[in-house]
């Protein structure tokens, strides 16, 4: 009978995403994306690290992706990924739109908003393909961990999915945008991937402690 009854309480759960907290976390999430797609176009250096200007807001994509795969299920994570695609698709429309207006006599810096932006689509194509694919995997990985260890090894979850989720994003996305922000050599582009993967995955293993105070919050928030 104990047996019975702890397994029932190890077995997981997900909260339906027709109330509380779910909106509000698709807006956060689409929010990350679409300020990454931005700032993502500057390349950056760090002593001997090449990064890109986004590198400190991935991890946050990440958390929260992991917070909905945990609480809401696979299904709202796809939902959420989803959602942040078309919004992203939707500004690089509304980008070039801008672009193409006729700029006014007293505006001195089309030339400089048309640079800017004007490298955000390829950019985006690359974050579109290392967001879905990463994120994907993340929320797949995360969840078919919790089919085997239910409620318990929450940590085992969050790093594991982030392993599978990081790796097949960075490496999409940097093989894609690299030469978008001027890296154009192995070396660079071996560094590009190799520390933006670990810098990624160790960032959000030292935010373990801040995860799992979010998750227990949301979970209790949504009477889990």
């Amino acid at each position: 009978m104990a047996d019975s009854t702890t397994s029932i309480i190890d077995a997981p759960r997900h909260v339906a995403t027709g109330s509380g907290l779910y909106p509000v976390l698709v807006a956060m999430s689409a929010s990350v994306f679409l300020l990454s797609n931005i700032l993502a176009s500057k390349g950056v250096q760090i002593g001997p690290l090449v990064l890109d200007a986004a590198f400190f807001l991935f991890p946050v994509s990440y958390i929260i992706g992991d917070l909905i795969s945990e609480v809401y299920g696979f299904r709202a994570a796809r939902r959420t990924v989803l959602t942040g695609f078309g919004i992203m698709v939707f500004a690089v429309i509304c980008f070039y739109i801008g672009i193409a207006l006729p700029a006014a006599d007293f505006y001195p810096n089309n030339a400089e908003f048309a640079l800017i932006l004007g490298l955000v689509p390829r950019i985006v194509a690359a974050s579109l393909a290392g967001y879905a694919l990463g994120q994907l995997l993340n929320a797949w990985a995360l969840v078919k961990i919790k089919a085997r260890t239910g409620e318990r090894s929450l940590w085992a979850r969050l790093v594991g999915s982030t392993v599978v989720g990081q790796f097949g994003d960075t490496l999409v996305f940097c093989t894609i945008a690299a030469p978008a922000i001027g890296i154009t050599n192995a070396g660079d582009f071996a560094n590009y991937v190799i520390v933006g993967f670990l810098w990624k995955t160790l960032l959000e293993a030292m935010l373990l402690p801040a995860t799992y105070g979010v998750v227990a919050a949301v979970k209790k928030h949504e009477r889990y």
